[in-house]
């Protein structure tokens, strides 16, 4: 038999089994015509994912891609020779130039084959190797610009090359012997028979089992002894880590043989030690069957208890089942079935531990105060599933804490900020490796009592991806119709949920699902006034810093003027987290003095907190008087607190056109856009001439240009600014406004009215226009933040000019 034909024996072989992967093979041992003729510039360019091909050896190719699929169509076809280049990344999907090796190999299609699976494989030959320098286009399939390259063949008599060529015979016979992906005989006459040393190189190359990194090095390779050297020292690396894997598997087998060993000495030990009357494995299952005695739990968790119990007996311990089986049931007997918490009804009591606890905060508070109330009249009642959503660092979590407390109920706490995978919640399986319940189970098993309160904090920072939505798992854990039978799948038992007072927590509300919103009461947290602020601080934070950092009362002293200056010009958030942190920078500095000196104490001063905390951070907008026509005071809220905004606006000489500057969004843009157009309409009711719009432009500028600013707020305070700057009438002194406009002239209510409230009279604000229908706010804010403010609710634009530009 030839080589040739005994290399298409081993093809035919390979692709009539599955279990045998294709063994890449040499064809004619003499150099092809194509060595000496030159090939073309430009060729269809074939790139291979995790293969490269060597010149001379034959090697089946799966064709994936619709592009390859037509290259290798058209190029069996015809007859025509194409570029064969390895990718750097096997991933890269529509390779370029950069993503392919600079050397590749000029090839031929010898036969197309369309398998059962319904793929396609190109049966190739490797000719000679190439170097590909561009490629000139990818549709409708790659075609490069190449090189033929040269290769540099030793002298036939140069003794250390054949012996070269006999120690990779010798290697790869051992690379054959050890592997089990050909037959010893098949593998070996292919090696034999092969006579040609450049073939013989370039076949052991492509069929060795190396990454093809390592082959695309040695296709690299210009030299065929330094190609032959190389591939050397890589047979030898694999015929030790072969032999490696070979003393392995005796070690294995051995290891098999002591376990059997060791089956027949346990059962001889089992036996001796029922004599004695001392099994272990009868101890768990006894201790098991007492501790089931005094559980509460319902006839289907007993019954099903007792049938994996009297399973767990029939296995035999030394079985990695046993131990699945035995944590099973361990779980299930330490889970609180039926035992609750008694709640302490005293609403006096649970009044004032939340008021201890945090100040402020009344609206959940209040609803705390109702869930008890009905529970001590009706005496049952489901628990309320609750989501306080706000601004970072406002005490969502730890009023969770507080509510336990209130209740006298244990805590429970899961963060959900991150979690990707539904088994979080839902549990695993228990036919997979290490299942184990899902978070809420464990934590319901950690608190101890079926009626814990339990905070899902950051519920709206749930990922999601191919493990499923954990969100859609939570539905069922938050709807009360549905949570009295939440099923766990590693418990594969249902445990009622209905008991369980549910606290979820959110920053941002618009990435919850609307049915998972849907099934919670929603209670905004709102961020901190200034003055509320200062009595956290003052009751909670500064007592904590203080004992944190071993002072005593008197060490560190921070009067109300101090404590707001340092919220204001050191910290900018809606929460008091910041506060703290500034609070304990303080405090560290003041313990280093006392460590220095006993007697030190801190009263502190601006100028002693400026040296504590360096120079102020923030600085907040001031009011700035309007003397000037145009010049208007608005009010806008942000995410750290309520800010006042000046409006400014002045008219020139031109064709009635408006402009805007000042990082203004496209809702501000439309407010002022609206309010020229009401002056438009009304300027003479409004005793402006109308000519003087027609030939004037006017230019609107909000200051602090870099930031930018949105909503719809600002509409009053722009048509005033507009009018003012007409007119050429100043607004009155000390004034500020906020409110939405329509083209009708109705003023409408805004949000953020306690913050933007609390901003005018920190910025020295005496009178306030707001809608009428936000009045309801300012009636919710203690009359001691709002003292010296008069306000002037107002229905119609009409009535806002009226009052800025009326006199006093």
């Amino acid at each position: 038999m030839s080589t040739d034909d005994l290399l298409k024996d081993i093809i035919l072989e390979g692709m009539s089994d599955e279990s045998r992967e294709f063994l890449p093979l040499s064809g004619d041992e003499t150099e092809t015509p194509v060595e000496q003729d030159p090939a073309p510039e430009t060729l269809p360019i074939l790139p291979l994912r995790n293969t490269v091909l060597f010149p001379g050896v034959i090697t089946p190719i799966n064709i994936g891609r619709d592009k390859s699929l037509r290259l290798v169509r058209d190029a069996y076809k015809q007859g025509s020779l194409i570029g064969v280049v390895a990718q750097r990344d096997m991933h890269t999907e529509n390779p370029t130039l950069e993503d392919l090796y600079s050397t590749g190999t000029l090839a031929s299609v010898l036969k197309l084959l369309e398998m059962p699976d319904q793929t396609t494989t190109a049966i190739i030959q490797g000719k000679r190797r190439l170097s590909l320098d561009d490629i000139l286009y990818d549709e409708p399939y790659h075609v490069g610009k190449i090189t033929l390259k040269q290769e540099e063949r030793a002298p036939a008599d140069d003794e250390e090359y054949n012996a070269i060529a006999d120690s990779l015979k010798e290697a790869t016979m051992k690379v054959v012997r050890f592997s089990g992906n050909i037959p010893d005989n098949v593998g070996m006459m292919a090696v034999k028979n092969i006579e040609s040393i450049f073939f013989l190189i370039n076949f052991v190359s492509s069929s060795t089992d190396i990454d093809y990194r390592g082959k695309q090095e040695l296709l690299e390779i210009d030299h065929l002894k330094e190609r032959a050297i190389k591939l050397l020292e890589l047979l030898n690396k694999q015929v030790n880590i072969l032999t490696l894997k070979q003393d392995i598997q005796q070690k294995v087998k051995v290891d098999i043989d002591k376990q059997q060993r060791e089956y027949l000495l346990y059962q001889q030990m089992k036996t001796i030690q029922n004599e004695l009357g001392a099994n272990p494995v009868d101890e768990d299952t006894r201790e098991l069957e007492e501790r089931a005695k005094s559980k509460k739990w319902s006839k289907q968790v007993n019954d099903a208890f007792h049938k994996e119990l009297a399973k767990l007996k029939r296995q035999n311990p030394s079985a990695p089942d046993y131990s699945m089986q035995l944590n099973y049931l361990k779980e299930l007997i330490d889970l609180p079935w039926k035992r609750y918490s008694r709640d302490n009804l005293d609403l006096k009591r649970a009044a004032r531990i939340l008021d201890e606890d945090h100040y402020g905060l009344e609206k959940v508070k209040e609803r705390i105060l109702e869930y008890l109330a009905v529970l001590k009249l009706k005496g049952n009642m489901k628990s309320p599933i609750l989501c306080l959503y706000g601004p970072p660092g406002v005490g969502k979590t730890s009023l969770g804490k507080s509510v336990a407390r209130a209740l006298n109920r244990e805590f429970a706490r899961v963060s959900l900020g991150g979690l990707h995978d539904e088994a979080e919640i839902r549990g695993h399986r228990r036919t997979y490796i290490g299942a184990m319940p899902g978070r809420i189970i464990q934590n319901i098993k950690k608190a101890g009592t079926s009626n814990p309160v339990f905070v899902l904090d950051e519920i709206d920072k749930v990922g999601r991806d191919f493990h499923g939505n954990p969100q859609s798992a939570l539905l069922e854990v938050l709807d009360p119709e549905q949570n009295t039978a939440f099923h766990d799948n590693y418990l594969d038992l249902d445990y009622d949920l209905s008991k369980v007072m549910f606290i979820a927590t959110a920053n941002d509300l618009s990435t919850i699902a609307d049915p998972l919103r849907d099934r919670m009461e929603m209670i905004e947290v709102s961020g901190y006034l200034l003055e509320e602020k200062k009595e956290i601080a003052r009751r909670h934070l500064l007592p904590k810093q203080l004992e944190n950092h071993g002072l005593k009362t008197g060490q560190l002293d921070i009067d109300d003027d101090i404590l707001a200056y340092i919220i204001d010009k050191y910290t900018r958030e809606s929460g008091v987290r910041g506060l703290d942190k500034t609070i304990a920078k303080i405090a560290r500095r003041v313990a280093k003095n006392v460590a220095l000196d006993p007697t030190y104490k801190a009263a502190l001063t601006r100028e002693i907190t400026r040296e504590f905390l360096g120079a102020p951070v923030f600085t907040r907008e001031e009011y700035q008087g309007n003397e000037q026509p145009g010049v208007v005071t608005g009010l806008a809220w942000t995410a750290v607190g309520g800010e006042i905004l000046h409006v400014e606006s002045s008219i020139s000489k031109g064709k009635g056109l408006l402009t805007m500057t000042g990082s203004l969004g496209e809702v501000m843009k439309e407010s002022a856009t609206l309010a020229l157009e009401y002056l438009k309409a009304r300027a003479s009711e409004l005793g402006v001439d109308p000519r003087a719009i027609e030939e004037h432009n006017i230019h609107v500028h909000v200051p602090a240009g870099a930031v930018p600013k949105d909503g719809p707020s600002a509409g009053v305070t722009m048509v005033t600014s507009m009018t003012s700057s007409f007119l050429g009438r100043a607004v009155r002194k000390a004034l500020a406004m906020t409110g939405e406009i329509t083209l009708r002239g109705k003023v409408l209510p805004v949000g953020g009215i306690r913050e933007k409230i609390l901003a005018a009279k920190r910025a020295g604000i005496q009178e306030i226009i707001l809608c009428e229908e936000n009045k309801k706010e300012i009636e919710e804010i203690k009359p001691e933040y709002i003292d010296g403010i008069r306000f002037h609710f107002v229905k119609s634009i009409r009535e806002v000019l009226d009052i800025a530009l009326g006199d006093d």
